[in-house]
């Protein structure tokens, strides 16, 4: 079998699988459409050119995480991103006001906020495997997370 066509066949199974994880990652630091759709063709395209062998499902799944995470602060720092206009002076609908009030919430947390509350609420990602993706010491880990649920705590209440 072509090698070319392995890679293929691995690169379709990851966008089947980490589809939505990277266009949740990216919601939250893009908040547009069209720049969403770019980060994410830029991932898998980075994926199909990535030629050393992942270690595990895990390590694969990580690896992901962190481009996205990459791909997105180099998107948010970009001319063209920091000159146009922002969804956040935007209204998003939703049928759950509650909803609504925590995702807004979330979305105005910094980045590095951002970040920890994805991966442990939403991806129920250990606190070392947090450091790890963030590249950040363990005890950094854990003050961002303490630090961003209580921003939560003040703007919606108990999370």
């Amino acid at each position: 079998m072509d090698p070319s066509q392995d890679n293929n066949d691995a690169v379709s199974t990851a966008i089947e699988k980490y589809s939505d994880m990277v266009r949740r990652i990216c919601f939250l630091y893009l908040k547009d459409r069209a720049d969403i759709e770019d980060v994410f063709q830029e991932v898998f395209i980075k994926l199909f050119l990535h030629k050393v062998p992942f270690e595990s499902e895990q390590h694969q799944k990580a690896w992901i995480c962190r481009v996205t995470f990459n791909k997105c602060k180099d998107m948010c720092k970009s001319f063209w991103h920091r000159r146009v206009v922002s969804i956040e002076d935007t209204e998003i609908p939703y049928e759950n006001p509650e909803q609504a009030e925590l995702l807004d919430a979330v979305l105005k947390l910094p980045p590095d906020h951002r970040q920890v509350i994805y991966l442990h609420y939403y991806e129920g990602r250990s606190i070392p495997e947090i450091a790890g993706l963030m590249n950040k010491k363990l005890n950094t880990a854990y003050t961002l997370l303490g630090r961003a649920k209580e921003r939560l705590r003040k703007r919606v209440g108990d999370i």
